[in-house]
């Protein structure tokens, strides 16, 4: 069952009007009966004006009179007389006012001038235009390029600067994300089998000094001698 239009105004009027217990009006108003009794004691922290359900086509007398002498019969709103459409689902093209649409030519090119990160989807999304339509101003086919000039969008109110920021940042890291790594720069130490290779490879190089243990000997020997 939905909800009256204005539960807690709804709520205060039953309670002034009406002999309907709390779990009845806490039912019908999908408000908690603690919440109506502090209605009814006065105790609630903001100030409600009450709202007549009968007049708003919500109740009808005989529907309180039913409940009243009954307290476990619940309240049933009444029908509409006229069905409200259900709010259409988000995700569809953006709508523009028809005396901003000419505008979306200029818009387009400043994002393809300034923004050239942002792919032809992500510009249709933000300007509720077309593919086909980004892909002439970008090449320049367009039946009207001489006259398009370049206009930041968001002067134009064709979105918001939030909007722009969000589509901008998104791309940008999407295109940090697929960018080469940079190598390092600036000296770095070598992992420690390279280190320990290249002096072993060091020392394979170096001239190899060979004694003969009789000279070392003789020249000891004369030293000897002399002192």
């Amino acid at each position: 069952m939905n909800k009256p239009l204005m539960p807690k105004a709804t709520a205060m009027w039953l309670l002034n009007q009406t002999t309907l217990t709390f779990d009845q009006i806490a039912e019908f108003c999908a408000l908690h009966p603690l919440e109506i009794k502090a209605m009814a004691d006065d105790m609630h922290p903001e100030k409600i004006v009450p709202l007549d359900p009968v007049m708003m086509g919500q109740l009808t007398r005989d529907e309180i009179t039913a409940a009243e002498k009954d307290p476990r019969k619940r309240l049933v709103m009444t029908k509409p007389s006229v069905e409200v459409a259900p709010p259409k689902a988000k995700g569809g093209p953006r709508y523009t006012p028809v005396s901003r649409r000419q505008d979306k030519p200029d818009a387009i090119a400043w994002l393809v001038r300034n923004h050239p990160e942002l792919t032809d989807v992500e510009i249709g999304k933000l300007l509720g235009t077309t593919k086909n339509t980004i892909q002439l101003i970008r090449s320049r086919a367009h039946w009207n390029i001489a006259n398009i000039k370049p206009v930041d969008p968001v002067t134009l109110s064709l979105c918001s600067q939030l909007e722009l920021d969000l589509a901008v940042e998104k791309a940008a890291a999407r295109k940090s994300k697929g960018a080469p790594v940079a190598e390092p720069k600036g000296a770095t130490l070598r992992p420690a089998s390279e280190a320990v290779k290249a002096e072993a490879e060091k020392e394979e190089d170096a001239p190899q000094l060979k004694y003969d243990p009789a000279s070392v000997f003789a020249s000891f020997q004369k030293a000897r001698d002399k002192t």
